[in-house]
């Protein structure tokens, strides 16, 4: 007897052929337990969960026993290269990643979030090494979701590249500043064919909502959550910022007027 087949997912994130219903992604990092991070990402009801190789293998505080902790036949894992400095840093560790995913029991999972970031003070990534860094590795067959600063073509030029996403940042890693790059996110978005997604500096689910409003494809958050005083609420409230925001952009928003214009009609109206 043949299984009956999954259910279409309405209005599904489609990114390097695979299909995820929730358009929140998550990390692992900065969570005070296990336990606070594995409450989150069932409270976020995130699919991808992006996970930093080097913190793993080299069992940093806060990732030993990480691996055991996630349920991996349910969240698909995005391995990162964080930590990486050069091009050819992040080559090896993405290679890395795509062992540790196959451990993971993902023997068909070639994702990597891209990260090359030499600026240990700003934290800002390499625009050079990070195109060399996509470049490898789409020859190699990764599905790439490179980390940028909000740049419309250095967007342009990763997708032309290859690249199953971009992924700019909507203000510096950890700042909790918001979307301080709008014009430029907007630039990405209406140029781009491969999915948005806005990455970094998310601080409140407002933020999470106005992304998703712009037309961001999908989010990242990891420090807002993580670092949150009840991080598991934040996930949910996310996760419903995320959905509000894009519920709203099919919606289609009022007109901006440059004056008042009256909820209710004037004709028929009771003289006085």
């Amino acid at each position: 007897m043949t299984a009956p087949a999954d259910p279409p997912v309405p209005d599904p994130l489609v990114i390097g052929g695979r299909q995820f219903r929730s358009r929140l992604m998550t990390g692992t990092g900065k969570y005070p337990s296990l336990a606070a991070m594995q409450a989150s990402l069932a409270a976020s009801a995130c699919e991808i969960v992006t996970v930093a190789v080097r913190r793993v293998q080299s069992q940093a505080p806060g990732h030993g026993g990480l691996m055991e902790a996630i349920d991996w036949q349910r969240i698909w894992m995005l391995p990162n290269t964080a930590g990486c400095a050069t091009a050819e840093e992040a080559i090896r560790v993405a290679r890395l990643g795509r062992e540790l995913a196959k451990l993971a029991g993902q023997e068909d999972n070639t994702f990597v979030k891209l990260e090359v970031i030499p600026d240990s003070k700003h934290l800002l990534p390499d625009p050079i090494g990070t195109l060399q860094a996509a470049e490898q590795l789409v020859k190699e067959g990764f599905t790439v979701l490179p980390y940028i600063n909000a740049d419309p073509l250095l967007a342009q030029r990763l997708e032309q590249v290859g690249c199953a996403t971009v992924m700019p940042l909507g203000s510096p890693i950890g700042s909790g500043q918001g979307i301080r790059n709008a014009a430029n996110i907007a630039l990405i978005i209406e140029n781009a064919t491969v999915p948005v997604v806005v990455d970094a500096g998310i601080g409140v689910p407002s933020e999470a909502a106005q992304a998703m409003e712009m037309g961001a494809d999908a989010l990242l958050i990891n420090s807002a959550i993580a670092l949150a005083g009840d991080p598991a609420a934040m996930a949910r409230a996310m996760a419903m910022a995320c959905e509000a925001g894009r519920t709203a952009l099919h919606a289609g928003r009022l007109p901006v007027r440059p004056q008042a214009r009256a909820s209710s009609p004037l004709a028929g109206r009771v003289g006085s």
